[in-house]
């Protein structure tokens, strides 16, 4: 299928041939009949990513901010590669769309096959031809609107929640300042509740058009005309809110909102304008700054967008699926008309060439559509269902080496952050091997794989991968809560198999995992626990030596808080922090130690937010895992001591690490990179799959730092330490 997509490094704009998405639960897979170009956000997004690399930063300050604090966490090298992956990648464009049901995935009852939807969501209502779209981001369409109509149903959404914002009663007088596309439906929402409303724009072609659809008086915001307008209507008290749908680096539009507001009136800010306000003028008048995010509550909630958790009508009343079908419902009532908002009606094939007359100013316009071909539904296959088996904790057998022929063919499942900055690095271009398929949930992100690493297939079907007995080796790099599941039916298809950590979530999966190594016979597994690979470590410990007597291992992981809307904080479906990341510290320490943990005990502070974890191991060694997510950005994020024998071992965050003995020993303190051992990691897993030699870490260590990890949680809920069972 083909796809928009713009590079936001070289600002290129291209209709690209994208695998078609796969139909998941909760959703539906959506053919599009129309998509709404957003002259305001997308034009943005489009003129940012044609800026030199300077303007870039001088226009995305908080991204800046972001790559330094990265820079201060993670070493310039890796966050280079993982700022300039990001750039140099396809990223979609558009969010409103009207399209026809192709497929519904479980779950779903109140649409069927054939159904006319609305789609709201810039991940979700793409320009497209195929969009799979969760539940609560879309909404039937109406009998008898017509369907260019509904693929408003987005921006139209985005001001109604402006306008629910302002709270306007019968009988108020409403300013609007910008009259571009959000500024149009803004007027005529308001009229419709009720308000009078004036417009500014300093586009007269645009002030008519508002005045036409419902305005009393329209001007540019330098004029008189609009001053005098607002103070006949209101007998000179001044408007009762002010809605802000303007853009750009201007402050006027601000400072004519406090003079043009009454005592104790509203500001509402729906646009992404210069916010400078003037402090006497807002605070004489006591008026209230409102924000209007988006399209309605539940966005940026990943439990409410992607789980699908609806909010409670008597809690939230007016929610984004709920605005956007109640914004549909006016239109097929004809309380709003977006016909004379449609500047021009382009075929999906022209889509790059529409972008760009818009963007060089050839093309005028408020709103552009675009006019999608008629395709008959194609079949896509559908992933099977297998039913995890029944708990069992056997011992693993072991599967007939089998040695790669010619070169190794590796299948990448998942290419988010981590697989595209830590792990595709090393291996493209890598002699020996190569990168047949990659598999994601998305089609751009498999595209984006396939056109930056050189994979020679993508996809979104994960049996085009398991299925075929030309690649050697799995990599499943996706997100936590698909980690067990996806290991055991790669390790049943015979697959040598490296999953990024952890292994599994709870009992049940890492059970599932093991019970399919029993039925297959293949023990082929790696989990990505790569920091007891790491050079700086190795020498240190080489230069520690044996050890007689039990050792203390003290670590400190200085975690830092994590951003707004961050999956990792979906602890329902992707567990805990700690049950993420944990297997890296408590994996380190074990081969420090060289054994496995006996007893887990965990304490956490109030709210769960830092962790204290002890570990005991045979012949009475400890390790102490602190992990914190409340220290200073500034401070390194990862400290490890280890004393026995007389003698101590530190690592300084990977870029220093020490030996105290009888001798000292100290590393260089200008290190090339913080290295923690990726490379070193995935030339072990090659090894191992090229000549069929053992995996670099035995299964049964891996299976006892997952169980480690899982009774964190377990002794933080009795309150007790909890005893490791033999996993053998």
């Amino acid at each position: 299928m083909k796809q928009v997509v713009q590079n936001y490094k070289s600002g290129e704009l291209a209709l690209l041939d994208v695998p078609v998405p796969r139909c998941k639960p909760d959703g539906v897979l959506v053919r599009s009949g129309y998509s709404l170009i957003s002259t305001g956000t997308e034009l943005m997004k489009v003129s940012e990513a044609g800026m030199s690399m300077l303007g870039k930063a001088r226009s995305r300050p908080d991204q800046v901010a972001k790559v330094m604090q990265s820079v201060a966490t993670n070493g310039l090298p890796a966050t280079y590669r993982k700022v300039m992956g990001k750039l140099d990648s396809y990223t979609p464009l558009g969010y409103s769309l009207c399209g026809v049901v192709e497929e519904v995935g479980a779950g779903i009852e109140d649409v069927a096959v054939g159904d006319l939807v609305a789609c709201a969501g810039n991940e979700h209502a793409l320009h497209a031809e195929l969009n799979w779209v969760p539940k609560n981001l879309y909404a039937r369409v109406p009998d008898g609107l017509a369907p260019r109509h509904a693929a408003f149903g987005t921006v139209g959404s985005i001001a109604m929640q402006g306008v629910r914002q302002g709270e306007p009663q019968l009988g108020d007088v409403a300013l609007v300042i910008g009259l571009g596309l959000i500024g149009q439906l803004v007027v005529q929402l308001l009229t419709a509740s009720g308000a009078t409303v004036v417009g500014v724009d300093p586009d007269p072609a645009r002030c008519e058009l508002a005045e036409r659809l419902g305005a009393a008086a329209c001007g540019d915001p330098a004029s008189a005309a609009v001053v005098n307008a607002v103070a006949e209507l209101t007998g000179g008290h001044g408007v009762d809110q002010v809605y802000l749908a303007a853009g750009g680096g201007s402050n006027q539009p601000v400072e004519l909102a406090a003079e043009l507001s009454r005592d104790r009136g509203r500001v509402v800010d729906i646009g992404k304008c210069r916010l400078d306000l003037p402090w006497n003028a807002y605070y004489e008048k006591e008026l209230d700054v409102r924000f209007s995010r988006s399209y309605g509550p539940g966005r940026y909630d990943p439990e409410y967008e992607l789980a699908g958790r609806d909010y409670p009508i008597g809690y939230v009343r007016w929610t984004e699926r709920r605005n956007l079908a109640c914004f549909l419902d006016l239109l097929a009532r004809d309380r709003i008309d977006v016909e004379p908002l449609i500047s021009h009606v382009a075929d999906f094939d022209d889509a790059v060439e529409t972008y760009r007359s818009l963007k060089d100013g050839d093309l005028k316009a408020v709103a552009v559509l675009f006019r999608y071909p008629d395709h008959a539904p194609q079949e896509e296959p559908t992933a099977p269902e297998l039913a995890v088996p029944a708990v069992r904790r056997s011992a693993a057998a072991s599967a007939p080496a089998r040695p790669a022929k010619g070169r190794v063919r590796l299948a990448f499942v998942g290419a988010g952050n981590y697989a595209t900055s830590m792990l595709l690095p090393h291996l493209t271009g890598r002699d020996g091997v190569e990168l047949a398929k990659v598999v994601t949930t998305t089609a751009l992100s498999a595209a984006n794989a396939k056109q930056k690493f050189g994979f020679a297939e993508a996809s979104c079907e994960l049996d085009s991968v398991l299925e075929d007995p030309s690649v050697d080796a799995v990599f499943v790099v996706t997100r936590h809560s698909s980690h067990a599941e996806l290991t055991r039916r790669a390790l049943l298809a015979g697959k040598t198999v490296f999953v990024e950590k952890p292994l599994a979530l709870d009992q049940d999966g890492l059970a599932g995992v093991l019970a399919a190594v029993e039925e297959s016979g293949n023990d082929r597994l790696q989990v990505g626990f790569n920091r007891r690979f790491a050079p700086l470590l190795r020498e240190a410990g080489a230069r520690f030596g044996p050890r007689t007597g039990p050792a203390n291992v003290r670590y400190l992981v200085n975690a830092g808080r994590l951003g707004h809307g961050s999956w990792y904080l979906q602890q329902a479906t992707e567990g805990s922090r700690f049950v993420g990341e944990g297997g890296h510290f408590i994996d380190t320490a074990s081969w420090l130690l060289a054994a496995d943990p006996v007893s887990v005990y965990a304490l956490a502070t109030p709210g769960g937010e830092d962790l204290q974890v002890v570990l005991r191991y045979p012949g009475g060694s400890t390790a102490t895992i602190s992990y914190v997510t409340t220290g200073p950005s500034g401070f390194p994020k990862e400290t490890l001591d280890l004393v026995a024998d007389g003698r101590a071992l530190r690592l300084d965050d990977f870029v220093r690490a020490s030996v105290y003995g009888r001798k000292r020993w100290v590393s260089s303190r200008l290190p090339k990179a913080r290295d923690k051992g990726q490379r070193a990691e995935l030339d072990a897993f090659l090894e191992a799959v090229r000549t069929g030699g053992p995996m670099p870490v035995p299964l049964e260590s891996l299976v006892a730092t997952t169980a480690a990890t899982l009774a964190v949680q377990s002794s933080l809920a009795s309150g007790a330490p909890v005893t490791l069972a033999a996993t053998r």
